[in-house]
């Protein structure tokens, strides 16, 4: 194993990552300071905090899944207790699947099998509805505010090991050369649809968020990661609000933000050669594994174990 620089700890960046990784050193009672420049555009301010089983075009079960969202469930847990807030907001995913992507998604469905509730025939408007357990959502605005204002008293330009956990804005700095960061278009609505699913399909998701509000999303832009919002990314958005909500909704907030992504969506954690550590990559599934990855670099920050392979930056190709 690697010795470390010191005990103590510097967190750069209090986005998902970095207020993750202040919990888990408060929960091993280990010291830290940390700073943000609280910048517009970061994915943590904006992100609807989607948990999601089960995704993409393959209809493939999560990198790890069985062993990060118990982590995180527990985690979030822990952390509303303290906070006197709740943070985790579990709710079953309905994957709305076309006709045209039937014969694919069917060729999955054994591999999603653990995660799998059952396949719903009317759907109207789709070939199936197939809804996902293990689905929820995490109040991401909420958790970062609050650890922040929770850990206020650790505020300062601090000292020890420096952890850059600077999402999007380090990655385009280029802190670990080439990088997959993607803008995403949000929009907040207020609408009379059901609360107690969320729905993915036809390109993008709508999550309730409480009350009458839900979030939908959300675009991909690779050439203007700017973190502001744009009338097409408007358009996009509402295009899918209408596909999977339906016509009847006010919006209320329309926001931008840039997820760090590295390689293939998945968290790298690891020493630079100047001595200093990096969390990134966490992409658009932050929620699910911030915690758990958080966790690892703890133990790894004291001597405890290695980095595995799979998050080891140093096996970044």
């Amino acid at each position: 194993m690697i010795a470390r620089i010191s005990a103590s700890i510097h967190i750069i960046g209090m986005g998902l990552a970095g207020c993750s990784l202040a919990w888990q050193r408060n929960f091993r009672g280990e010291p830290f300071t940390w700073e943000d420049d609280d910048r517009p555009g970061a994915a943590s301010k904006v992100a609807a905090g989607l948990i999601n089983p089960v995704t993409g075009k393959n209809f493939s079960p999560s990198w790890r899944i069985a062993e990060f969202l118990p982590e995180a469930e527990a985690f979030y847990a822990r952390v509303s207790e303290l906070l006197g807030k709740q943070l985790w907001f579990p709710l079953p995913v309905w994957r709305l699947v076309a006709e045209a992507e039937w014969a694919k998604v069917d060729s999955k469905l054994d591999e999603a099998g653990p995660w799998i509730e059952r396949i719903e025939e009317d759907a109207p408007g789709w070939s199936r509805a197939i809804i996902l357990k293990g689905g929820g959502r995490v109040a991401t605005r909420e958790f970062c505010e609050a650890t922040r204002a929770y850990f206020s008293d650790k505020r300062a330009s601090g000292s020890g090991t420096t952890i850059l956990c600077e999402g999007a804005a380090g990655l385009m700095a280029g802190r670990l050369g080439r990088h997959r960061c993607a803008k995403g278009e949000i929009l907040t609505l207020r609408a009379p649809w059901r609360t107690d699913r969320m729905l993915i399909g036809g390109g993008g998701w709508l999550v309730p968020t409480g009350g009458d509000t839900f979030k939908v999303g959300s675009t991909y832009v690779w050439d203007r990661l700017d973190g502001e919002p744009t009338p097409e990314g408007r358009t996009r958005v509402e295009k899918i609000a209408r596909l999977l909500g339906g016509e009847d909704f006010e919006i209320i907030a329309h926001e931008a933000g840039v997820r760090p992504i590295v390689r293939k969506s998945q968290p790298v954690i690891g020493p630079l050669e100047d001595g200093r550590v990096v969390f990134n990559g966490l992409g658009s599934k932050g929620s699910l594994y911030a915690p758990g990855v958080a966790a690892r670099l703890a133990a790894w920050l004291a001597n405890e174990a290695d980095i595995e392979a799979e998050l080891d930056l140093r096996c970044l190709k």
